[in-house]
């Protein structure tokens, strides 16, 4: 077993991090997050808070459909097909190389997303963890997780390990599944309180398609605790800490499996500008500085006019 590692998000920098927050989770909870690595928020955003994201995920769509007629793959873009349905249709009957070439994940500058992102709903519950300076981190991934195909399902991993030179510490996930995600649809599931031990051992998995980064067997034997499911309901939010060992199971339904996940960390923590441009969601200290759709569409970590 790995020794427990002293890290800056341990009690001390925990403590420093909050200080003055404003925070919507109440101490049992902050306690949850900090104990077992992860936190679940049942019915975080309303039916009236996804609709934007809603919107932004049929765009998509509609410019994969719109990609699939071009190619010849289809001749139905199904645009009066129910949302949770109309990926799984457009790409039944084609091969896995067909939804891979669209990625594995999605990173679109689609105005519903930075809707998402910069919602108070959100970031009153990360402020809980991280204090009132949250800088959201570059990597978010709209995932569509469609019905009979490898690349959805994601295999045991950190996500430390796709970062594990930079200095952002804490990385919060927040996880928001858009459709019930469900034991038969792959749900996610983690393994408690691994977030308390250096980053596994890992490698590029080979069988998917996609090179997802996954723990070693010999590494993920060495853990002492059982996996939990975590099957969810549309709009919950389910918040992690980089280091949380996690999967998610392939998708046995008939619809898709939408979530979008999102990272969050302190201002003072690497940007990570190697994965993107992130941007600044919240300061009390310089709100003036708080970047707006459009600088977000433009790639500006805040406000234009701002360094």
């Amino acid at each position: 077993m790995r020794a427990a590692i002293k890290r800056q998000d341990d009690l001390s920098g925990n403590a420093r991090m909050r200080a003055g927050n404003q925070g919507s989770l109440s101490e049992e909870q902050v306690r949850q997050y900090d104990t077992e690595g992860y936190l679940v928020l049942p019915d975080l955003l309303s039916e009236q808070q996804m609709a934007p994201v809603r919107a932004a995920l049929t765009e998509k769509v509609d410019r994969v459909a719109a990609d699939l007629l071009a190619a010849g793959l289809i001749d139905d873009p199904l645009t009066e097909v129910a949302f949770p349905y109309r990926l799984a249709r457009l790409f039944e009957g084609l091969e896995p190389e067909h939804f891979l070439e669209h990625g594995r994940s999605w990173r679109d500058r689609i105005a519903g997303y930075y809707t998402l992102m910069s919602n108070p709903t959100i970031l009153d519950a990360v402020e809980s963890l991280i204090g009132p300076e949250i800088f959201s981190n570059p990597v978010y991934n709209v995932r569509p997780k469609v019905p009979k195909i490898a690349a959805g399902a994601v295999p045991w991993h950190q996500d430390k390990s796709y970062w594990p030179d930079a200095n952002s510490n804490p990385v919060i996930t927040v996880w928001i599944s858009f459709v019930d995600a469900t034991l038969e649809n792959g749900c996610l599931h983690v393994y408690p309180r691994t977030q308390r031990q250096r980053v596994l051992g890992y490698h590029q998995e080979n069988y998917s398609g996609t090179g997802f980064l996954e723990v070693d067997v010999a590494e993920l034997g060495s853990v002492a605790r059982e996996p939990v499911a975590l099957p969810v309901r549309a709009g919950t939010a389910i918040l992690f800490n980089d280091r949380l060992v996690h999967s998610s199971t392939p998708n046995d339904s008939d619809h898709v499996r939408w979530s979008v996940d999102l990272r969050y960390q302190p201002t003072d923590q690497d940007p990570m500008p190697q994965h993107g441009a992130g941007f600044l969601a919240r300061s009390r200290r310089h709100p003036e500085r708080v970047a707006g759709l459009e600088d977000w569409l433009a790639e500006r970590p805040e406000t234009a006019g701002r360094s």
